[in-house]
């Protein structure tokens, strides 16, 4: 585990009692506000027997699971809360080797229950006690989505949160896809989306506003030079949020590839903790399920986020003529505290005028 991770929950065992091991598998996973981690075994061997439950809360450096070298009986190693130095060593032949925590540049975490964790009650007092009913099931909820739902609703107590709308026309960045798909895969052996295209349109947003990227800092206001942009992905066990770093330094094949990277490692849950810290702005592309217009909620402590939709086509005026054209709905949710309503429709308005007309970029418009 990393140094900012206190404790975790024991989710799920992946061998049982009496399953052989090698070194460095994967016995169990740990599930920390932000990711899933998984518990290496640090010796080849049997699993004798697993000194935590699931669902367990865990903190590093403590015990989970005794396993034996030899595959033999079971020794006396102690899996409870006294110190293995107060109990004798078994002989080497037969010694139960107890899984620990190894130190983060290892690689490799393993945990037990806390005696001293504070239980967290499944309900506050406000939340009204429902009664039990015929085909329903009571589940708790994971690390992950209780962690999301604290931040979403300090976000919403603590900012002034605003939305302003667009729409963008997407034939030209769409017609750019289409015409360099092929090639671009050839070169740079990833495809060529429309979140590239976003990306860079969002970087050329905030140079000209950059107030969109400052944040709040008690009565100071923090201006941040860096561009580093969060892309919220969504994942079987919830949201997540990595940051590409340095947008404004990368080009489109570049901002693929990060963007491909780090969406894998998100689903997959090996994403880090480190991967997802540090953005300055979001964005969030609720069009991959479908959706035509929602009003994003700010990523803290970020101050402004983009939210991306559906295409769908639509009978636009172009040239005086009823035309049908492939429409985006665009929505920023900025916090008025700090941004004006000036500076926030400016910056989605560029956004409009570069994914209209990627050129502008080329030339610097």
């Amino acid at each position: 585990m990393g140094e900012s991770i206190t404790d975790g929950t024991l989710a799920t065992f992946l061998k049982k009692p009496g399953d052989k091991v090698a070194i460095d598998e994967t016995i169990a996973q740990v599930e920390t506000d932000k990711v899933t981690i998984d518990v290496a075994s640090p010796e080849a061997g049997t699993i004798q027997r697993f000194v935590a439950k699931e669902g367990d809360t865990v903190v590093p450096g403590t015990k989970i699971a005794i396993i034996s070298k030899s595959g033999g009986a079971e020794s006396d190693a102690p899996t409870k809360e006294e110190s293995p130095k107060d109990v004798p060593s078994p002989p080497p032949s037969t010694a139960a080797q107890t899984v620990e925590k190894k130190q983060p540049s290892e690689g490799h975490t393993m945990v037990k229950p806390s005696p001293s964790s504070p239980q967290i009650s499944k309900t506050s007092p406000t939340e009204p006690q429902l009664p039990p009913k015929e085909r329903e099931r009571r589940v708790p909820m994971t690390r992950l989505r209780k962690r999301v739902a604290t931040r979403l609703k300090d976000s919403q107590n603590t900012y002034a949160m605003l939305t302003t709308f667009n729409e963008v026309d997407m034939t030209n960045l769409m017609k750019l896809r289409s015409d360099y798909k092929d090639a671009f895969v050839e070169k740079h052996g990833v495809k060529l989306g429309f979140m590239s295209g976003f990306v860079k349109a969002v970087v050329s947003g905030l140079q000209q506003q950059p107030i969109i990227n400052a944040v709040i800092d008690g009565e100071d206001i923090i201006y941040r030079d860096d561009i580093d942009i969060s892309i919220a992905v969504g994942t079987p066990k919830g949201l997540v949020v990595p940051v590409i770093r340095k947008a404004d330094k990368m080009n489109f094949a570049e901002v693929e590839k990060e963007i491909s990277s780090l969406a894998k490692k998100a689903t997959d849950g090996t994403i880090s903790i480190d991967e997802m810290a540090g953005g300055t702005f979001t964005i969030s592309n609720g069009g991959v399920y479908g959706s035509l217009l929602s009003t994003p909620i700010i990523n803290p402590p970020q101050s402004a986020i983009l939210g991306m939709h559906s295409i769908v086509n639509r009978p636009m005026v172009v040239g005086g003529n009823i035309v049908g054209r492939p429409m985006m709905y665009i929505a920023l949710t900025y916090d008025h505290r700090l941004i004006d309503g000036r500076e926030a429709v400016f910056f989605l308005r560029r956004i409009k005028d570069v994914v209209e007309d990627p050129r502008r970029l080329l030339l610097d418009l």
